[in-house]
């Protein structure tokens, strides 16, 4: 982690991310974008100093944390929405954020990170989230996820032997990939069919100007 001489405060802020302040947020993120809003600045305050961002993120919080992690949502589906290794809240916080309505778990293996998600919901309002220290295939007999989401964490193949003991009967994942998205479904293509499930690729897209997101779904192949 970063020490505070390290970021000094005038840097731990949204002030130089270009889109910090845009209307186009607004207008995407609509009655969340206050709860957003506030995640995102906390994100900047102390992500660096708690070793959950890097310090040339600071300037790209917006698209690179908060617009990638908001691009999954409408891949969610019904139901319990469990984010695996949530780290620094991304996707979940986001998700919890923007969907109210939802219940969210944020299961995390590491103490000092599941200690930021309590706080970071606290701090934004984010009330439907529920937060579970341990791993996927620690927690299996305790959490049951109707969607799964995931962002950073490991390749495809190795998400689905872990996490697929939390999913529901006719549960789905829709995981958060970057553009080698392809050939990692290629790469896990036996594991899958072991599971009974089908992957597809999408290009997600948030606001104008912004790169589009790469979701991978994962589906029970009802075939």
């Amino acid at each position: 982690m970063a020490s505070e001489d390290e970021v000094p405060p005038e840097l731990r802020t949204l002030v130089n991310d270009p889109l910090n302040g845009s209307a186009l947020l607004q207008d995407y993120f609509s009655d969340a974008y206050p709860r957003v809003s506030a995640f995102a600045e906390l994100l900047a305050d102390q992500g660096v100093l708690r070793g959950l961002i890097g310090p040339r993120e600071l300037t790209r919080v917006w698209e690179r944390h908060i617009l990638n992690s908001a691009a999954v949502v409408p891949f969610l589906g019904e139901g319990t929405i469990v984010d695996v290794g949530s780290g620094a809240g991304l996707p979940g916080l986001v998700i919890g954020a923007m969907m109210p309505e939802r219940r969210v778990v944020l299961v995390e293996p590491m103490e000092r990170r599941t200690a930021w998600l309590f706080h970071a919901a606290e701090e934004c309002g984010i009330d439907n989230v529920v937060v579970v220290r341990g791993r996927a295939e620690e927690v299996r007999e305790s959490v049951e996820a109707d969607v799964i989401t995931a962002r950073a964490v490991a390749s495809i193949d190795k998400l689905v032997k872990w996490c697929l003991p939390l999913l529901s009967d006719g549960g789905s994942m829709a995981l958060l990939k970057g553009r080698s998205a392809p050939d990692e479904l290629e790469r896990a293509k036996y594991v899958l069919r072991r599971a009974n499930l089908v992957g597809e690729v999408h290009e997600a897209s948030t606001i104008e100007g912004v790169e589009p997101t790469t979701v991978v779904t994962l589906e029970r192949d009802s075939r």
